[in-house]
């Protein structure tokens, strides 16, 4: 059995493998450099879909609020390219601050003149937050649509805070014209490709990690979570370590994704914090299919691929095509497309096509001439 799930994990590592070698050595020659960009930041965005199938998925933790961690990560890296003046210039404070009379880098400011710092911050910051928050939550034994709405009220607190910070942190403007990373221009063609393949492999190690975390005994707790929490509890765990946990890897991942998604936008702003982004986050996931992993990434690239798309083609009506997207995939395919593929299940795309057959409560009915003789009359 152990060597039958070993080879099974070989080879899908092999083939995670070779995907990220197209992805790193053949896609770059195709693809304009617009699109490159774009697919760049497509692939942060993957990396947070992974995180909230982690929770959502496989522990039945529907989180409406990882704007706020995906910004956090955001805010903590552009902090620190802000603070990258030009040699011998006499600048001290990022332009902005000029603007609003600051005269002295605000103490919260001074860490992010230290890289390692901000490495280590993109991950701690929201990992920190997500792990308090979630311990606050969960020691209370709050779930369902209760924990949904907290995360969204946290949401709408942070993005009003961030939002009133002029002074600080340039507010509702967010943090912008991003000059230089290790002497190297951030907007140059060269550094966006270097970007660009750290985002590759920071997602290849963030699948990696949701797999290993999902496929032992830890990945079995999350699951019994999400059945039967309460069963779990009579056996003997206590789910609230295991929650937080989780809770607190989802949200450092978001960081991670927030800071790639960033540097190869150029902005972060309090946009990201807001309600309406969260939920799109949950929406990648529900597409691609929830508790596979690889939905996720499939569900972020499909639906922002197809946005961008829509939007550009369609500008006026590109959210009716989206609107539809989503109402398919909620009534047709609730596993979402890998789900649907895994399945095999094509009864609720048929549905749409053909009349529903009868169902009878008892199933010799069905057989019956006599029956059978008066449905025919009905239906003609």
């Amino acid at each position: 059995m152990e060597n039958s799930k070993q080879k099974v994990l070989l080879k899908e590592a092999a083939i995670v493998g070779a995907i990220a070698l197209i992805f790193i050595l053949l896609i770059p020659g195709i693809l304009p450099d617009v699109r490159l960009n774009q697919l760049g930041r497509f692939l942060a965005l993957a990396i947070v879909a992974l995180g909230i199938d982690l929770i959502w998925g496989y522990t039945g933790l529907l989180s409406l609020g990882h704007g706020v961690f995906f910004a956090l990560g955001g805010y903590a890296f552009a902090m620190h390219l802000k603070l990258q003046f030009p040699p011998n210039s006499g600048i001290q404070l990022p332009e902005f601050m000029s603007l609003y009379g600051v005269t002295e880098l605000p103490w919260f400011w001074q860490p992010f003149h230290s890289f390692p710092f901000t490495i280590l911050a993109i991950f701690a910051i929201p990992a920190i937050l997500g792990a308090v928050l979630g311990y606050l939550v969960f020691r209370n034994r709050i779930r369902g649509v209760y924990f949904s709405i907290l995360t969204q009220a946290a949401t709408i607190v942070f993005f009003n805070f961030f939002n009133g910070q002029q002074k600080l942190i340039n507010g509702t403007n967010g943090l912008t014209d991003f000059k230089t990373l290790f002497g190297a221009t951030v907007n140059d063609r060269d550094t966006q490709y270097i970007f660009y393949i750290l985002t590759v492999l920071f997602l290849v190690a963030t699948y990696a990690l949701c797999r290993w975390l999902t496929s032992g005994r830890f990945g079995r707790l999350l699951v019994a979570i999400r059945d039967d929490e309460v069963r779990l509890r009579f056996t003997g765990y206590n789910p609230t370590g295991y929650k937080v946990l989780v809770f607190a890897i989802s949200a450092g991942l978001a960081g991670i994704a927030g800071a790639l998604f960033t540097v190869q936008t150029g902005i972060i702003s309090p946009k990201a914090m807001d309600i309406a982004f969260s939920i799109e986050m949950v929406i990648w996931v529900a597409v691609g299919g929830r508790a596979t992993l690889s939905g996720a990434i499939i569900g972020a690239l499909l639906v922002n691929f197809g946005k961008s798309f829509l939007s550009e083609q369609f500008p006026e009506v590109w959210l009716f095509f989206q609107g539809a997207l989503f109402l398919l995939v909620v009534t047709v395919l609730p596993d979402g497309i890998v789900g649907w593929f895994k399945d095999g299940d094509f009864s609720g795309l048929l549905a749409l096509f053909k009349k529903p057959k009868y169902v009878s409560t008892y199933p010799s009915l069905e057989q019956d001439p006599e029956i059978q003789l008066e449905r025919e009359e009905i239906e003609k």
